[in-house]
This record gives C-alpha cells, structure tokens and sequence, in this order.
C-alpha cells in the first residue's frame, strides 16, 4: 500500500454543501483565539531537550470545522512513533522561529503549504510531563481544498469533524508505553479502525482548542478523582 493510498483511508473530500457560510465555529475560534495572548513556555536550554512545533489545520464543515491529524509512522528510535498527533516537527535551531519549523514541517509531512493559509493564531504552548519538551501550536484554516501528500515520516493522515472530539463514548483512560514506563492517561478514540488512542502532548492541544471554541471535553473520571 503506498503513502497515498493510505492517506486516502481516511480523506472525505469537501462536498458542494460546503459554502463560505459554514464559518460560524471558524467565528468562534478566531475570537478566542484574539482573546489575550498565548502562554508561552520559557525555553531554558539547560532543561529542555526538545523544541517543536505543530501546524493545527481546520477546514469548514457544514458550519462546524475538522481538524487534520496524522498517525506517525512507526520508528523504533521515536518515543511517538505511531502515535496520532498534528503536523509537525522539531525546531532546526534557536534561529528558526516556531511557527516557521511548523510552517516547514507541515509542508514535508503533509504536503500543505501553511505559509499560504490564513494563521488564526497560537495555542498556548504545551510541555512535556517532565519539562523538557516544550511545543508551539499554530491553527490555520485553509482558503482552498487542498491534497494530502505524505512523506515517510507518516503512516496516513485524514480529517477529523471536532464534534467528534467531545463524544464521551469516545473519551477513555488508556495504559501507554513512555519512556520505559507504563503509564495510565486521559486519551480519545478518534478514527473507527486500528489506529491508536489521541494521547499526551496532541491530547493537550485538543483540550486548550476544544475549550477555545467553548466545547471542552466532557468530564472523565481522572478528573474526578483529583
């Protein structure tokens, strides 16, 4: 099966009942995301190891929006390797600003030219559990339909509608494998195949996006136990 044939499994193309009028979640999350300035993480180089950066696309869909997520393809050396995540990728260097390693990114695993798109805004930054991963979240909608073509950095890729995301049949606490460790954590069901639980650093820029659009995650039983 080629790269793209595996995308393909999961694409739904954007149908003629899609119209410029489908913008009222797009409305939502251009206010939030005006609405005060992202948290950023001070980047100590000392602490943190790994500096990255995504690309959180969304597109309109029957007034609602999906989001665009990957499945990584599986490398023995990848603490992430087959996880569900956005695009993106590590920042080249210091001189390298965040959204532009995402912008880059993007453009080699998904074969979407960001830099192109409208930019929405910043997510607030999200950092590993044990300080020393530190990514950026840029959201960008696009202003056309677009072709998914990966690269070997990505097993497959497709749509996802954000309604999807806040089923609670859909939220689970799922055991991982982290760093020679096992460990227990919040995750969400999003393809209805083999495809692993959403999870980690990718969960976390589900919730600050879901809660940007005010339709947070429903209520799980960690949360309850805090």
């Amino acid at each position: 099966m080629t790269s793209g044939e595996r995308t393909r499994k999961f694409l739904r193309p954007v149908t003629a009942s899609q119209s410029p009028s489908d913008i009222s979640t797009l409305d939502l999350l251009r206010a939030g995301l005006r609405h005060g300035a992202p948290r950023l993480h001070p980047v100590d180089p000392e602490v943190v190891r790994v500096r990255a950066a995504v690309a959180i696309i969304v597109r309109p869909l029957l007034g609602d929006v999906e989001l665009l997520f990957i499945r990584r393809a599986a490398f023995e050396s990848d603490p992430w390797s087959g996880d569900i995540a956005f695009p993106g990728g590590r920042i080249s260097g210091p001189e390298e600003p965040p959204r532009l390693a995402a912008e880059r990114e993007t453009r080699e695993e998904v074969g979407i030219d960001v830099s192109t798109a409208e930019c929405l805004g910043q997510l607030d930054d999200v950092v590993g559990g044990d300080g020393t991963v530190v990514v950026s979240g840029f959201v960008y909608t696009l202003r056309s339909p677009v072709t998914l073509t990966t690269n070997h950095e990505v097993a497959s890729a497709g749509w996802v509608p954000v309604a999807r995301l806040a089923e609670p049949e859909r939220q689970t606490m799922s055991s991982f494998r982290y760093k020679d460790r096992d460990v227990r954590l919040p995750a969400i069901r999003v393809f209805d195949d083999d495809s692993p639980h959403l999870w980690g650093l990718t969960y976390q820029f589900v919730e600050r996006f879901m809660r940007t659009i005010g339709r947070e995650i429903p209520v799980m039983p960690w949360r309850d136990s805090d």
